[in-house]
């Protein structure tokens, strides 16, 4: 009988620690360019690499990432990364750091796919979908891995996931919260650690050979998700109103590309409030 395998111990290079330096880093970046720590323009975060469905189902579907490591002021970027450090904690001794790796980005991703489809017309920034993932793959992991730890011994940490979840959500029904993100993230988290889970009782070797077919799979989902948004952007016009995933203000309602050009106009008289470039 193949034993179960240890918990992992404290990496010499914690990627919690990299992934929120990434996040801390690219906000001070903003704010030293001249961005508001507190209120950022909807302008502003288009600019730095926010979800916004015209230019990620356009020339421009690298913000799917990159919107995860963009923040809507110090408030937001402060609990995403409190919760962040302490889930990325208990995940660096559950999943390898691959494994974390692709959870956590696979599911940031799903999250940004989910939020284009909700709100075609809004602007969406931060990493919660992708921490949502991360706890959706922790709750698999933790119900259905063969862990070297008595399921009674676990269940308090299952629960707090749980709960953790769960309010968050209820949470997200509040004004100007892309709770579709979470959810986008926490489905993908929740599929992608069940299949972990599956592998956890397997040898070192079978368990990389899983998680590299996982990859493969995850990618194919992902870019059928997206195809499908493409074409379906093409066909229904985004709606003149915006949802972010925090605080609400004012956005950028439209976008067209002209001979390569982008052009942005406020959603309230079409004024054109950014040359085209």
């Amino acid at each position: 009988m193949t034993p179960r395998p240890a918990l992992r111990s404290r990496q010499s290079f914690p990627l919690t620690q990299v992934i929120v330096g990434i996040n801390v880093l690219a906000f001070l970046a903003m704010v030293l360019s001249g961005v508001s720590p507190l209120s950022p323009t909807p302008l502003q975060l288009v600019t730095w690499g926010a979800n916004f469905a015209p230019l990620s189902l356009g020339t421009q579907p690298w913000r799917m990432l990159a919107s995860n490591y963009v923040h809507i002021g110090i408030i937001h970027i402060f609990f995403n990364m409190w919760c962040l450090w302490n889930l990325g904690m208990l995940a660096e001794r559950i999943f390898d750091r691959w494994s974390y790796l692709l959870v956590y980005t696979a599911s940031g991703i799903a999250g940004s796919l989910a939020s284009l489809w909700w709100h075609p017309g809004g602007i969406g920034a931060g990493a919660s979908g992708a921490i949502f993932g991360l706890a959706g793959g922790l709750i698999a992991v933790l119900y259905l891995g063969k862990l070297p730890i008595a399921k009674a011994a676990l269940k308090p940490t299952l629960k707090s996931l749980i709960m953790f979840a769960a309010y968050n959500l209820f949470f997200g029904l509040a004004p100007g919260i892309d709770n579709s993100a979470h959810l986008g993230g926490l489905a993908a988290g929740l599929g992608l650690g069940a299949v972990l889970a599956k592998s956890f009782s397997e040898p070192p070797e079978t368990r990389t050979r899983w998680r590299n077919y996982l990859v493969v799979a995850t990618t194919l989902l992902l870019l059928a998700g997206y195809s499908y948004l493409k074409q379906k952007s093409g066909r229904v016009a985004p709606p003149a109103t915006t949802h972010i995933r925090l605080p609400v203000i004012p956005a950028v309602a439209e976008s067209s590309e002209r001979s390569g050009r982008t052009c942005f106009f406020s959603s309230a008289n079409g004024t054109e409030i950014n040359r085209c470039s």
